[in-house]
């Protein structure tokens, strides 16, 4: 665990440098340009991170040991959603890279020992888990702002690796709220890339499928972009899924958010 932790935490400083780059070159023009994710313009999804990654940090930071000055969230959200598109990415250049300097200071026995209250779950949880929680934010929406620019972009394929890693362990608990089994409407096991999908009464991912049902056919990005209701058309060109399921099918299951 101790590995994927140090793999998570690389693939989120990945993610951070590549999404700056690109912001600090964009223009007031291009802040307003609608994101990949339909609601909202490429600021206000630099918002969403930034409003993140303020309020994710306090609590890994006071289960480091440090003291750490109590905002509550609806203050926080009203701040940002009140806020310039251009103050909008400043803030989430600022903040995420705040967020990033603390998790990368934890020590070797911090990231394998610090369990961490994150406020909206029924108790706290393990470093990995609000890590893995936090990447499969920040590679979705880091996407949502790329293709709008770049529309064959992709997750980035590192933390579309770890974030399958991480979904067959501490973050597979989220497909309980991603997901709608019921859609389907029967069983069926998906090879996926590095892993396999179970659809039942609940969906899970796992490290192995003997003889699944059926196959995705696609990198692992696309896999979790299907997973966050994202590998739409025309964005899904060359993933094709084989046997007895269809892309349409696994697309019912994972709607988005």
């Amino acid at each position: 665990m101790s590995q994927l932790v140090d793999r998570t935490i690389t693939a989120l400083r990945a993610e951070h440098d590549t999404l700056a780059a690109l912001v600090r070159t964009l223009t007031d023009e291009q802040l307003a340009t609608t994101s990949g994710a339909a609601e909202w313009t490429v600021a206000q999804a630099l918002s969403h991170l930034g409003s993140g990654a303020e309020i994710g940090r306090p609590p890994i930071a006071r289960a480091a040991g440090e003291t750490v000055a109590v905002e509550d969230n609806p203050t926080i959200w009203a701040r940002w959603d009140g806020s310039a598109p251009r103050a909008q990415a400043e803030g989430f250049l600022e903040h995420n890279a705040r967020w990033l300097d603390t998790v990368e200071a934890l020590t070797p026995e911090q990231r394998s020992s610090l369990t961490v209250d994150l406020g909206f779950l029924p108790e706290p949880v393990s470093l990995l888990t609000a890590l893995g929680m936090r990447l499969n934010e920040v590679a979705n929406h880091s996407w949502d702002v790329r293709v709008a620019f770049d529309p064959q972009a992709g997750v980035a394929a590192g933390s579309a690796e770890v974030l399958v890693d991480l979904m067959a362990g501490p973050i597979g608990f989220m497909l309980g709220f991603l997901a709608k089994p019921a859609e389907l409407g029967k069983p069926a096991s998906v090879a996926i890339p590095g892993a396999g999908l179970v659809i039942d009464e609940a969906v899970t991912v796992v490290d192995h499928l003997e003889s699944p049902s059926a196959t995705f056919n696609g990198p692992a990005e696309a896999f979790i972009r299907l997973v966050s209701g994202r590998l739409k058309p025309p964005r899904d060109t060359g993933v094709t899924v084989d046997g007895a399921l269809s892309l349409d099918d696994l697309r019912r299951v994972f709607p988005g958010f």
